[in-house]
């Protein structure tokens, strides 16, 4: 038998704490979901996706660098972007700096999409997040997720 450490548990507080961000983020990407789905047909994923390219110089970017701004795997966007692709919304072109590399680029279609999503979307997370919070709550929000997002020591 082994003398292993007591676990850290966590005290009253700090659950609490979790259970809220817990919460947060099983219902959060839930709701986000299901208005775009609604109002616009896309998934939250790929509302991110078309948005990302919709910010990026010439509208495109490296198939990598979209995935990590999108939060998923590359796997996971090259399915997403053939979807968008099959609606005409993005195209994948190689990279002409590095043919190792394949861009994706927002089409016009692809920008009049984001245009017309955009307002309902941001509509959407507004009643959920913003308009529940004061600006001084706003603030704390900004920097605890800034906290939490930033890379931990020992991950890579």
């Amino acid at each position: 038998m082994r003398n292993e450490p007591e676990p850290n548990w966590l005290d009253d507080e700090e659950m609490d704490a979790w259970i809220q961000v817990a919460i947060l983020v099983s219902r959060l990407p839930h709701a986000l979901d299901a208005q775009l789905l609604r109002d616009a047909q896309l998934t939250h994923f790929e509302y991110e996706v078309l948005a990302s390219l919709s910010e990026a110089p010439d509208r495109t970017l490296r198939m990598s660098t979209l995935a990590d701004l999108a939060n998923g795997s590359l796997s996971r966007l090259s399915h997403v972007v053939t979807r968008l692709e099959k609606r005409d919304w993005v195209q994948r072109k190689p990279c002409p700096e590095d043919g190792r590399f394949t861009n994706a680029s927002l089409t016009e279609a692809g920008w009049e999409k984001v245009v017309a999503t955009a307002p309902g979307y941001a509509a959407h997370v507004r009643r959920l997040v913003v308009d529940r919070l004061s600006r001084a709550q706003i603030r704390q929000l900004t920097a605890i997720g800034k906290r939490i997002n930033e890379p931990t020591p020992n991950s890579q």
